[in-house]
């Protein structure tokens, strides 16, 4: 029964409209600051049927989303809202007909209107779920990440007056930055940028100075127990840090090191050289031995083939797993926490964790985290083909 191009077409139709209702009313609830909600009933009767006229070509389909525009307007539609302006109403199921509209076409492409094959009906059910994963995580990662960027350019009054208001009042100027420009100036953030900047760049530099060589001597060199030591490399993270925390912060506490960087910067490299070693170790694997063989019999020392071949051979591998250090050392959280107490040191999630009080406004918060946010993002975002590829390659020559 469901095998059939029109039933096919009328369900994938009503979930994929409902779908996009639910994504549109969320969406645009945000941006306006209106009270939008999806309506299930009219998402699902109308996506039926912009379901099946997909099925019959562009036109009908083309016909069926200006009907739900249409219909949607005049408030009976899939996303409805209060009071909330006309230019609203039009913008929501526009936007709505045409993210319908445009995924049904990709969901239905090649099935007939008639008895469908059981490949063609996996293959329409497969493309649905593949749109609703692309919606359901874009939502996951981007809703949260709006709201700190809009909460973070509000003023406290206008935080007072509706605090689910997430719409941005341009008409402020350029007094909507005044949260991130107090927090420089007042709050003293740039302190912590600079202490987490150079805390990471330093966790990168000692990380790679005792992955590498561990990591070579295990994928190249034999010596008794490398099996066993290539196998228990990751072991530390069964143990949960809390778990290590108290120690650390006796220790610390005993020999002085609390409170203060260099603690810190001894400190997250032995959270970060095992990772470092797993990752380097498959990559090393890798590479053709019978280049560092060359060097050897030239005359080259281990060192030096290490220095010469090994590594320009392995940029990729130690770019993914430099950038996937220096995010670990960025964001560290707890033992940050733990170990630190004068704010003249703290890192940049420790200074966060500051704002955090009833006597600081929240917007100063969400500045904070969107400060804290942007750097790490644009950097991954700039080097993500330098880890794709060296975490690629580790394991599959690994």
């Amino acid at each position: 029964m469901f095998h059939h191009g029109q039933v096919t077409g009328a369900i994938l139709g009503a979930l994929w409209t409902f779908v996009v209702a639910v994504t549109v009313a969320v969406a645009m609830s945000f941006l306006s600051g209106e009270a939008f909600r999806p309506s299930g009933l009219s998402s699902l009767i109308l996506g039926a049927a912009l379901g099946v006229a997909t099925l019959f070509g562009t036109g009908a389909a083309a016909a069926a989303a200006v009907v739900l525009v249409g219909i949607g307007i005049v408030g009976v539609g899939p996303v409805r809202g209060g009071d909330v302006a006309l230019v609203w109403a039009v913008v929501a199921h526009g936007v709505l007909a045409l993210g319908a509209a445009t995924g049904l076409r990709v969901m239905m492409r090649g099935l007939p209107t008639g008895r469908l094959t059981r490949h063609e009906f996996e293959a329409a059910v497969i493309r649905f779920l593949t749109g609703f994963g692309y919606v359901f995580f874009t939502a996951i990662v981007v809703i949260p990440f709006y709201v700190m960027v809009m909460t973070s350019l509000k003023n406290q009054q206008q935080l007072v007056q509706n605090p689910l208001d997430f719409s941005l009042d341009l008409s402020r100027g350029w007094a909507i930055f005044d949260s991130y420009v107090e927090l420089m100036t007042v709050f003293d953030f740039g302190s912590y940028l600079w202490t987490s900047f150079y805390v990471s760049v330093l966790t990168v530099l000692l990380t790679l100075a005792f992955s590498i060589p561990g990591a070579y001597a295990v994928a190249r060199l034999r010596f008794r127990g490398a099996a066993t030591f290539s196998r228990s490399i990751l072991l530390i993270y069964m143990v949960p840090m809390i778990v290590l925390a108290l120690p650390i912060y006796i220790g610390y506490s005993m020999v002085g090191l609390r409170n203060s960087v260099l603690g810190i910067v001894l400190i997250y490299p032995v959270t970060t050289v095992p990772v470092a070693l797993y990752m380097l170790q498959g990559y090393f694997r890798g590479l053709p031995a019978e280049v560092e063989e060359a060097g050897l019999m030239d005359g080259l020392s281990r060192l030096q083939v290490i220095w010469k071949i090994t590594l320009p051979l392995s940029l990729p591998a130690l770019a993914s797993v430099s950038l996937y250090v220096f995010m670990i050392a960025w964001n560290e959280f707890l033992l940050a926490f733990m170990l630190l107490d004068d704010p003249s040191k703290f890192t940049l999630t420790r200074g966060i964790a500051s704002l955090n009080s009833s006597e600081i406004p929240r917007q100063h918060l969400m500045a904070g985290s969107v400060i804290a946010t942007v750097p790490i993002m644009a950097i991954f975002l700039g080097l993500e083909r330098f880890m794709t590829r060296g975490l690629t390659a580790g394991s599959v020559k690994g």
